[in-house]
């Protein structure tokens, strides 16, 4: 997942949709933001196991084989409530860039490097939380080898505006890119349809404004609070979910960004079905 501008809230989606991936026991979050991490300080986590600690353990060739590459990511993880399980970034961008620098290029002797390696493990679903994202940014390479690139925009004018210069190029960094819109505040902005008609790419879904649910998914509210409030029972969760079951493996092909043409072939025949997940969420 990714953003081009501003803060449309990545991070809080990323953790909503591990939480509520259908097989959630597999979903790890990874904070490869090159701005640096928010999660540990959000739910108080400890600095070590990390982001830093993978790149050490990466740097240091501990992996033995493709098999201990793709375990080594969990043994840096750490629980979330409701058992989330995240690799969290330092707040520190030098620090957070220098460990990306190891963990997201390619492995010079051809391997897959423990993330990509986590990620084609069976069952394992890697939510990589890119921040905003540019072409120099280390975790380019994270984007190209996605299976989807989640991008995350607000619904409105001036957001919109500085996706729209950059549609074909954003279309060129991943085999799979789709486009969710973000309601930033109670004005939601420009509708799915609107979205689409302009930019010529339908987007995905629509995620609401729940600044209930995305305190509890942020660790603003208590471990409690998460059983009461949380994915499963949130606005913002119940959105997730859906989402969640769009983007995973056996899901119908999500909507494309940059492809304008194909889009707007596209757009008729899922409009409706985009609106119905809008419908829903909102």
């Amino acid at each position: 997942m990714a953003s081009v501008k501003g803060s449309p809230g990545v991070t809080t989606l990323c953790v909503a949709l591990a939480a509520c991936w259908p097989d959630p026991a597999g979903a790890v979050v990874v904070e490869a933001d090159p701005a640096g991490g928010d999660v540990a300080m959000r739910f108080g986590l400890a600095q070590s196991p990390g982001l830093l600690s993978l790149a050490a353990a990466a740097r240091g060739g501990v992996a033995g084989g493709r098999g201990e590459d793709a375990q080594l990511l969990w043994r840096h993880a750490q629980a979330l409530p409701g058992n989330v399980l995240v690799v969290a970034s330092p707040p520190d961008a030098a620090r957070a860039r220098g460990a990306l620098a190891v963990l997201a290029a390619p492995d010079p002797a051809g391997g897959l490097g423990p993330l990509l390696a986590a990620a084609a493990h069976p069952g394992a679903v890697v939510v990589a939380d890119c921040g905003r994202a540019d072409p120099g940014s280390p975790v380019m390479p994270l984007l190209r080898s996605a299976d989807v690139m989640v991008l995350l925009t607000g619904a409105h004018a001036d957001e919109l505006a500085h996706l729209a210069r950059r549609i074909p190029e954003i279309g060129a960094w991943s085999r799979h890119p789709v486009l969710l819109l973000a309601d930033r505040d109670k004005d939601r902005g420009h509708s799915i349809a609107a979205v689409a008609r302009e930019l010529g790419v339908a987007p995905l879904a629509r995620v609401p404004f729940d600044p209930r649910g995305a305190a509890v998914l942020s660790g603003r509210r208590s471990v409690l609070r998460w059983h009461h409030s949380g994915p499963g029972r949130s606005l913002l969760g119940r959105s997730a979910r859906e989402i969640a079951d769009l983007l995973a493996p056996g899901a119908p092909a999500p909507t494309t960004v940059g492809r304008p043409e194909r889009a707007r072939r596209r757009a008729a025949a899922r409009r409706q079905n985009d609106s119905n997940v809008a419908g829903r969420a909102s």
